[in-house]
């Protein structure tokens, strides 16, 4: 494990000491489900084998020091004694800083620490680098503060911190993912009541994802409007969170919604619908239902909610021009640039990849990255792996 001998080799050089021990926090890829987290909904993610690493190490006062080794060495430091201020030259120092201050405000009782971070999640790209950060730190303290905190807990409070500090309205989705996969699983979340359901990912079937490299502008304020406009319709169906409004009540009612707010509900109320079918139709291997499923959210992601980009649609037709009915392939991801997500025969990835290589760059002028995983475990303490 390459990343894990550098980080602890990084991690000696620049403290001048060896790292207690180190935490691993995978990305993640959502197989259907897309914005109906933060609507109480139901989403369909698995951890990936891309993550962050954390190398830690305990201090004797109360001052944590941290080194990103993925940012040219970029270097942080604040005490816990102090009120945690948010940077805005340093934007990944925010997302350690969010977590501590959570941690904080929930009374935790927390020491100093010395601090390396490195990761090879894409960033930018839609499989959550923010949330695999978010859940790593919180469990690095977790580990040497023996908190005895449960992953659910430690991905609420990194979800706090990315909506109280960072400013991100996030769902649950990334975190809890990220803190509690399983090897070989996809997992149905219930981002209501968080209960976890495990979804069998078809033998004989493999997960590619592909970035687009088109740089997400969004984020927050595309996302943080998607969100808003949801919470509206909610409100005109008298309701919490549209998780609340069936696929019947929304087309008896809709004409009472404006344009665009009917839209954004639509996409939410019908893919809370589709990701339900789809747990069912992973864990019957029904290949077909779930090229149909994957395509239909797609199809609403591009024209009803509005997230999708020429290069990102581009990519779904090609593949699923190759692949029919016996894969299916989607944009995952909040949206506005990132990655698909396709599941792939395994004996027709490589004419997959090579079609793409072939096309993609051609078609739109960048140069698309290519990843393939399988489901993976949660964070965990990686020392010895």
């Amino acid at each position: 494990m390459k990343q894990l001998l550098a980080v602890n080799s990084r991690f000696e050089e620049f403290y001048l000491k060896k790292a207690d021990f180190v935490i691993k926090a995978p990305g993640r890829v959502n197989l259907i489900g897309e914005h109906t987290d933060y609507n109480d909904g139901f989403v369909l993610p698995c951890a990936i084998e891309y993550a962050t690493l954390i190398a830690v190490s305990a201090r004797d006062d109360n001052r944590v020091s941290v080194i990103a080794l993925d940012y040219e060495g970029e270097t942080d430091a604040f005490s816990l004694n102090d009120p945690i201020e948010f940077l805005e030259d340093k934007m990944w120092a925010n997302y350690v800083r969010g977590v501590v201050s959570e941690l904080i405000k929930r009374d935790y009782s927390l020491q100093g620490c010395n601090i390396a971070i490195t990761g090879n999640v894409p960033q930018g790209a839609g499989l959550s680098s923010s949330a695999a950060l978010e859940v790593g730190i919180a469990y690095t303290f977790n580990q040497l503060c023996k908190l005895n905190i449960s992953k659910e807990d430690l991905a609420l409070i990194s979800q706090a911190a990315e909506n109280n500090f960072v400013g991100c309205a996030c769902g649950i989705m990334d975190q809890l993912i990220s803190a509690s996969g399983k090897e070989g699983k996809a997992l149905g979340i219930d981002c209501r009541s968080l209960e976890l359901t495990e979804v069998n990912i078809p033998s004989g079937m493999t997960i590619l994802m592909i970035n687009s490299n088109v740089k997400r502008g969004l984020v927050d304020s595309e996302y943080n409007l998607r969100r808003q406009q949801c919470e509206s319709a909610a409100q005109f169906f008298g309701v919490s969170h549209l998780r609340d409004v069936s696929v019947q009540e929304f087309e008896a009612k809709k004409q009472g919604l404006s344009p665009l707010v009917l839209k954004r509900a639509e996409h939410v109320i019908y893919e809370n619908q589709r990701t339900l079918d789809a747990m069912t139709a992973f864990n019957k291997s029904d290949i077909s239902s779930i090229s149909c499923l994957m395509a239909e959210s797609h199809h609403s992601m591009k024209c009803l909610f509005e997230i999708t980009t020429s290069q990102i649609d581009y990519l779904v037709s090609l593949i699923h021009q190759e692949i029919g009915d016996k894969g299916g392939v989607r944009m995952t991801g909040g949206g506005f640039g990132g990655c698909i997500i396709a599941l792939v025969p395994d004996d027709m990835v490589d004419n997959v990849i090579s079609l793409v290589e072939k096309n993609y760059q051609q078609q739109t002028g960048l140069k698309e990255s290519i990843y393939i995983s399988r489901p993976v475990k949660g964070v965990s303490v990686v020392n010895g792996e």
